[in-house]
């Protein structure tokens, strides 16, 4: 057991509280943070929420309805749009060391937003954050896997704020009803040294699940052999399952996808219902991302390929033969 930190974590006799950041996608709760969410009651503490900019606001009416949560505070203003980690930290920061709020458990997803946030407020607070969270054992112990996901760390914090972001396919979304939180603006005046600047984003569209929060995926590999060949065998499929697509690092670095389709410990980690992978031979980093699948369906011509070894279900075929017969019999 790893212990971090050095100062002594002490309730003195109070009622301490965890704070979630919650991120806003597409005007909606991400789902990765109703994860985080359930991670943070899992701490058996209150749990407050925060969110904001203009995207954390659109979603204050959905979360004043998630089931327990004691309050949302809301911190306004533009310059915390688009979730630019030099200004969100310093806002962190302020909260967590108002005393007035008791919290001692600030949780984040392990988003792009959260992996670029934890560590700045780690910094700032001067203690370690815990990342990539996958089990909560206690209020200051918990599990994380290590070397791409073939060891799990347990990990036990005595420091004075413990910081942790939370692998949302470890847990189930927290339940939306009809609750009513109450509503608390921060408006405290935050200085940041203002050197970051959001310039342009640009966002792949598509009318299929999000990937990070599918139930079924269609994953494709370096065997597709060209994005022609990814796209005909693997839309068709998709679109017949209503899944996802998704990558393996090979792929998208042979072009035949974008990279937010990359799945892997240098990608995505997902934990669908079903997961296809076809043309997939199942490196060490690809199977960090997606081992924890309910269903693996392997379909590879090579029968020594690692994918099968994870596998419930392996098909050693030609993928131009039998992608197209599952298609048509689906």
């Amino acid at each position: 057991m790893l212990s971090v930190g050095k100062r002594l974590f002490s309730t003195s006799g109070r009622i301490l509280d965890t704070l979630v950041f919650v991120e806003s996608a597409n005007s909606k709760i991400s789902p990765a943070s109703l994860s985080s969410l359930n991670a943070a009651f899992q701490l058996g503490k209150p749990v407050s929420a925060l969110v904001a900019g203009p995207e954390g606001e659109s979603i204050v009416s959905e979360l004043s309805q998630v089931e327990g949560l004691s309050k949302i505070i809301v911190a306004k203003g533009d310059n915390y749009n688009h979730y630019l980690a030099e200004e969100l930290s310093p806002l962190v920061k302020a909260i967590l060391s108002n005393e007035s709020n008791n919290f001692t458990h600030f949780v984040t997803a392990a988003s792009a937003v959260g992996k670029s946030l934890l560590p700045r407020v780690g910094a700032l607070l001067d203690v370690q954050p815990i990342s990539d969270v996958i089990k909560v054992e206690s209020e200051n112990t918990f599990v994380r896997p290590i070397y791409a996901g073939n060891a799990l760390s347990t990990v036990k914090s005595s420091d004075k704020f413990i910081l942790t972001s939370i692998r949302a396919s470890a847990f189930p979304p927290q339940q939306i009803t009809s609750s009513s939180a109450p509503i608390e603006e921060f408006s405290e005046s935050i200085t940041t040294n203002g050197r970051t600047e959001f310039v342009s984003e640009n966002l792949i569209t598509s009318e299929r699940p999000e990937l990070g929060a599918a139930t079924k995926v269609v994953a494709g590999g370096r065997g597709l052999k060209n994005k022609e060949t990814f796209d005909k065998l693997l839309e068709p499929l998709a679109t017949k399952l209503n899944a996802a697509v998704g990558a393996s690092r090979a792929a998208v670095d042979n072009g035949f996808c974008d990279n937010s389709l990359q799945i892997g410990q240098t990608g995505k980690i997902i934990a669908p219902e079903l997961y296809i992978a076809i043309g997939i031979s199942g490196a060490i980093q690809h199977l960090a991302g997606m081992k924890d699948s309910k269903t693996i369906v392997a379909i590879n011509k090579d029968p020594e390929s690692p994918i099968f070894n994870i596998a419930d279900i392996g098909l050693v075929a030609d993928l131009n033969d039998a992608v197209p017969e599952l298609t048509e019999k689906l």
